[in-house]
């Protein structure tokens, strides 16, 4: 079951941009802490002030649980938003860790963490360790791949299923969003942490 909500989930990322293999855009996501819900839509208080937001009829939860860095080996799946470095690599902010046999997003697209930020999610190649607790790995995706540090302190967590009753106000949710056709934000899926704390992307 979780892993036809991860693709339902995968509908609404991948609709951000048609043809990421050629010209990769950015999505468009939605942060902040819950303040006001139903059955059909969320508002939300980030940065920016309260936006509220459509929810899909089969809208799914998805948990971002810490783990450790050894979480994250050759041939898993992840996505870690990061910042690109002047010698061609990256520096990740966060690293999510896909479960198994589930991709979605694949590619290196435009993120909106940081200004400048990057999103790359692929399959991790090798990984090795590097100075100051941190690893570098390599990661491969559809049309080329990223040489990526991952420091010693940057969060890594694992996406596991939720529940809806674990979103309700007061809680940080993390979503992708596209406009419907009367122009409302909608989103398939809501990210939120493990026990009330904000997912990292």
């Amino acid at each position: 079951m979780f892993r036809n909500a991860m693709a339902a989930a995968a509908v609404v990322t991948l609709s951000a941009g048609a043809a990421w293999a050629q010209a990769p855009a950015a999505p468009s996501t939605v942060r902040g802490t819950v303040t006001a819900m139903d059955a059909n839509s969320l508002t939300v208080k980030g940065p920016k002030g309260s936006t509220k937001v459509t929810l899909t009829p089969n809208w799914t939860v998805a948990v971002m649980k810490p783990v450790e860095p050894d979480a994250i080996k050759p041939g898993s799946f992840i996505g870690t938003a990061e910042m690109p470095q002047k010698d061609g690599t990256g520096r990740s902010l966060e690293v999510h860790v896909f479960p198994p046999g589930v991709k979605m997003g694949e590619g290196h697209y435009g993120w909106d963490k940081k200004p400048g930020s990057m999103m790359t999610n692929g399959t991790v190649g090798t990984v090795v360790a590097g100075k100051k607790g941190s690893r570098q790995l390599e990661v491969n995706y559809t049309y080329g791949k990223r040489t990526i540090t991952v420091p010693k302190n940057v969060p890594i967590v694992q996406i596991t299923g939720g529940t809806r009753a674990q979103v309700k106000p007061g809680i940080p949710v993390f979503m992708v969003v596209q406009k419907g056709a009367g122009g409302q934000l909608m989103a398939g899926s809501v990210s939120i942490g493990e026990n009330g704390k904000a997912p990292p992307m």
